[in-house]
C-alpha cells in the first residue's frame, strides 16, 4: 500500500463520521495542511475557520462543547499545545469539556519548516493536564480509529498527527482500544517501546536484532494517557530490559510515562531515545538520523540496556 500522512487520515476519518451531526470542526486558518478542508468540502455548515487565532480557536470550541456539542479543533501542534496552551489548560481540561484537538505536523518530521514548527514538547504538555486523553497514532489505520475513539470518549482529547507520509505498521485487522497498548512482535530479550512515527523504525531494529540472535519485543503506544500500565509491566518483567522510542523530547513524553511505570511497578534498566534540543530544518530522513530516531541507534541502545540487565 502507498504510504501515507497520519495528518491526512484525520481529515478523512473527519469525513467518514461527519454524518454524526452533532460534530463540529474549527480551524485556525490552515484546513488545507491540516486536511479539515475535507470536512468543509461535506459538511460546511459544520465547520468554522477561526483564522490565526489558536487561543480564540479554543475558547470558541469550549463554548460549543458546553452547549453539547462535539468539536474538534485543528491546528499545527505548535499552537494547539504551546500558543493556546492557557486555553486548552483552563477553559477545556478544567471543565472537562468535550473537545477534540486535532493537532498536526507534530516532531522533527515537519522537516524544512524547522525549529519553530518542529513541535517536540506537545505530549509532555497535553499529559500535563488532568483528564486529558492523549493518543499518538502510528499509521493511517491506527490514526482513523483513533478520531472514532475521541468521538466515543466523552471528555477533552488531544491527537497527534505528523506531516511526513509513513507505510502502515499494523495489520488490517487491526482493533484499537483506548488507553491499551499493542504488542507487534513477541521477544524475551528485550522491549522497544514505542509511539508515533518511530514504531515503523523499531519493526526494521526487531529484524536487526533477530538476525544477530537478539530476541526484541516490540510494543506500539498509541494512548499515551492513559498509558496501558499492564502491558508495560508485563514487559518489564518478562524481558528485563526496556528501550523507548518517541519524536519527542526525552523530558515528559513516551519515556517518562513508561518509566513512571517501569519504577513504581517492575524496575529494570530503561534507555530512552528522543531529543533534548531543539530541531533544525532539514529532509525528515536526515534529521531521524541526526537525532538517533532510526533502527540502528535503537539497535545500539537495546543492547546497551541488554548489558546492563546483565551487569556487564
Amino acid at each position: 500500500m502507498a504510504k501515507k500522512a497520519t495528518r491526512e487520515s484525520y481529515g478523512a476519518a473527519l469525513v467518514e463520521y461527519g454524518s454524526n451531526e452533532n460534530i463540529v470542526v474549527l480551524d485556525a486558518d490552515l484546513s488545507k495542511s491540516t486536511k479539515t478542508d475535507m470536512f468543509k468540502k461535506e459538511y460546511p455548515d459544520r465547520f468554522i475557520n477561526c483564522g490565526i487565532a489558536e487561543a480564540d480557536m479554543m475558547c470558541v470550541a469550549a463554548g460549543l462543547a458546553s452547549c453539547g456539542k462535539t468539536v474538534f479543533a485543528s491546528t499545527f501542534a505548535m499552537f494547539a499545545a504551546g500558543r493556546a496552551f492557557e486555553q486548552v489548560r483552563n477553559s477545556i481540561g478544567y471543565p472537562g469539556l468535550n473537545v477534540k484537538i486535532g493537532a498536526t505536523h507534530a516532531g522533527i518530521s515537519v522537516g524544512e519548516d524547522g525549529a519553530s514548527h518542529q513541535c517536540l514538547e506537545d505530549l509532555a504538555l497535553m499529559r500535563s493536564i488532568p483528564g486529558m486523553v492523549v493518543i499518538n497514532p502510528a499509521d493511517d489505520i491506527e490514526a482513523r480509529f483513533a478520531v472514532k475513539a475521541a468521538i466515543d470518549h466523552d471528555g477533552p482529547v488531544y491527537l497527534r498527527f505528523g506531516r511526513l507520509a509513513v507505510d502502515d505498521v499494523n495489520p488490517a485487522d487491526y482493533k484499537f482500544e483506548l488507553g491499551k497498548g499493542v504488542q507487534l512482535t513477541d521477544g524475551s530479550d528485550v522491549s522497544i517501546i514505542a509511539t508515533g512515527l518511530p514504531v515503523g523504525e523499531a519493526l526494521k531494529a526487531r529484524e536487526m536484532l533477530s538476525a544477530e540472535g537478539i530476541k526484541a519485543r516490540v510494543i506500539n503506544i498509541h494512548t499515551i494517557k492513559p498509558i496501558d500500565e499492564d502491558i508495560i509491566t508485563k514487559a518489564a518483567k518478562e524481558t528485563g530490559a526496556v528501550v523507548t522510542v518517541e519524536e519527542h523530547y526525552i523530558m515528559g513524553g513516551l519515556g517518562s510515562a513508561v518509566t513512571e511505570v517501569v519504577c513504581k511497578n517492575h524496575p529494570v534498566p530503561v534507555n530512552i531515545i528522543g531529543t533534548d534540543r531543539f530541531g533544525k530544518s532539514g529532509k525528515p530522513a536526515q534529521l531521524f538520523e541526526e537525532y538517533g530516531l532510526t533502527a540502528a541507534n535503537i539497535v545500539k541502545n537495546a543492547k546497551e540496556v541488554i548489558a546492563k540487565k546483565s551487569g556487564k
